[in-house]
């Protein structure tokens, strides 16, 4: 919020009233001063691409220090018959949870399982025409260097009327770890390829000792899917969420931990 200071005016003759100022309030993103005129521009509003996992929190994190966008909700896909986040096995209770604490409404898109690319893009179009009629005009995505992924999100969104942010977009991905750890962000591996990493990193904490324990062909971030986490706790959530690690599933090559919500 910034406030104006300009001296008053007769509202019918427009001419100046010495010695009587207004004072004008604005709750804005972000003001630029050309010359002696300002312009106000406001935040583009942006919904989240949320996985539950670190990059999606470290990207909600970065967005809300950025007065030119305002995030106004997460979006995380579900499979619908298991209730649970594609790719990352995570269940829908302990996501709408995250958005409880991070104070956004969840807006969540039910996918079939299995699902093909034409039922993913039709879901994800009718996301998009929901989204611009409510106001949105962008969709921010906490990818870090995958081209091809980043290409395919470009792709999706072109010709929507939304556009694509990438925030976390190049950042060197052993620094990014540690300086998440160091914030506080606190998660849990909740899914680990079994052809690249041991079964018994599934379930582990994200923090330093594992980053350590990490074989040098790991991306720290498991940006090439080697591992996908759960966040828990962090900078960008009001309280931290109680979940205990549960059992542990092999399939299809990766090793499922499930993660519950703890009983008070």
């Amino acid at each position: 919020m910034f406030f104006i200071l300009s001296e008053a005016k007769n509202p019918y003759s427009r001419q100046s009233c010495p010695g009587i100022f207004v004072v004008k309030f604005f709750d804005v993103g972000s003001v630029r001063l050309r010359g002696e005129n300002i312009e106000v521009t406001r935040p583009k509003k942006a919904l989240l691409s949320w996985s539950g996992g670190k990059d999606s929190a470290w990207t909600l994190h970065l967005l809300r220090r950025t007065p030119e966008v305002e995030v106004v909700g997460l979006l995380t896909t579900f499979n619908e018959s298991a209730n649970r986040v594609a790719i990352h096995g995570v269940r829908q209770e302990l996501v709408s949870a995250q958005s409880q604490a991070a104070g956004l409404p969840l807006f969540a898109v039910p996918l079939p399982s299995p699902c093909s690319n034409s039922q993913y893009e039709a879901a994800m179009r009718r996301v998009c025409d929901n989204a611009l009629a409510s106001g949105v005009t962008a969709i921010a995505f906490g990818d870090l260097f995958l081209a091809d992924i980043r290409a395919y999100r470009e792709k999706q969104l072109q010709d929507t009327g939304l556009q694509p942010l990438f925030p976390i977009w190049g950042l060197p991905t052993l620094p990014l770890a540690r300086q998440m750890i160091a914030s506080g962000l606190r998660a849990k591996l909740s899914v680990v390829d079994s052809r690249v990493l041991a079964a018994d990193f599934s379930g582990r904490d994200f923090d330093a000792q594992l980053l350590a324990d990490l074989p040098a062909s790991i991306d720290p971030c498991g940006e090439n899917g080697e591992f996908h986490t759960f966040v828990y706790a962090g900078p960008t959530f009001k309280n931290s969420i109680s979940v205990q690690v549960g059992e542990r599933v092999s399939r299809d090559g990766f090793i499922f931990t499930d993660l519950l919500a703890k009983k008070p």
